[in-house]
């Protein structure tokens, strides 16, 4: 049975969609606001996808941009039906910031995923004994550092088990793979998973090795979203979270080159699942 289309999508096709429409028909966005009586911030969220849309909202914008294609319009219409309700992660609200949430959004809709962290396996790849261990120093509350546990597992099994996901290059430096996070057993089980998932066919797996040296981004993780229908996205994994997309496209473009720069000193596919392997078989020897 195919799992229904989740609503932040739906509000991302409208987004797209009635941006184009209204930049077809010439309209800044006062002007189209001031035309269909409604403040701009309402269109300008609804043109972000932080809000859903109703049908006769949706009927107003297409009838003020001259969209009129039957079958144009009942695809959009079925969209706002489906752009309500809750997104998979709002069960999480307690842990999820609006700043993350808004990430999720995008993730969810992206073709291709690349990440490079230098310091821990990131949440995308992380098992649930090493995302308890790397939460424990933080002190929080049982409940609240479950439910952070739980919302990475489910991320992560969206992501990888599905038969839709993007496609993932994930770059981890050597110490990320090396730090005995939980001790040995949970690192061992650890990579174990790496090397499960670094097998997958739309998963690339890679390990920057120590003798790399220094580069752009040898203190900080990022994520860059790739989209077959709107601007690359720059996820930089601060305290709060921090996105860019098209409003700064030298930053974006400048993490594009880091990531390049990173698959260049970083050890080959195989390269990188034998020094996993081997790691592993080290733990095991002690």
């Amino acid at each position: 049975m195919t799992p229904p289309v989740d609503p932040s999508l739906n509000r991302r096709k409208l987004r797209l969609a009635l941006r184009q429409a209204r930049e077809n028909a010439r309209l800044s966005q006062r002007e189209a606001a001031e035309r269909v009586e409604w403040s701009q911030s309402k269109l300008i969220r609804v043109e972000t996808g932080t809000v859903s849309v109703s049908v006769s909202d949706l009927r107003a914008l297409l009838g003020l941009y001259e969209v009129t294609d039957p079958d144009r319009v009942h695809e959009l219409e079925e969209a706002a039906r489906g752009s309500k309700g809750p997104s998979w992660w709002s069960k999480y609200h307690e842990v999820v910031t609006p700043q993350f949430a808004q990430y999720l959004g995008y993730e969810s809709a992206a073709t291709s995923l690349s990440t490079y962290h230098p310091i821990v396996v990131p949440g995308h790849l992380q098992t649930r004994g090493y995302a308890e261990a790397l939460l424990a120093p933080r002190g929080l509350e049982p409940e609240r550092a479950r439910r952070v546990v739980d919302l990475r597992m489910e991320r992560q099994q969206r992501m990888f088990d599905g038969a839709k996901g993007p496609a993932a290059t994930l770059v981890l430096d050597e110490a990320a793979v090396r730090r005995e996070i939980g001790g040995t057993d949970v690192l061992a089980a650890q990579l174990e998973h790496l090397l499960d998932l670094g097998a997958r066919d739309r998963v690339r797996l890679r390990v920057l090795p120590f003798s790399a040296g220094a580069h752009y981004s040898t203190l900080g993780s990022f994520v860059l979203l790739g989209f077959p229908d709107d601007d690359d996205l720059l996820y930089l994994e601060y305290a709060a979270g921090s996105m860019t997309g098209g409003e700064d496209m030298e930053l974006l473009a400048r993490y594009q080159e880091c990531f390049q720069a990173i698959m260049d000193l970083a050890l080959g596919d195989t390269e990188s699942l034998d020094l996993i392997g081997r790691i592993k078989q080290d733990l095991g020897t002690r």
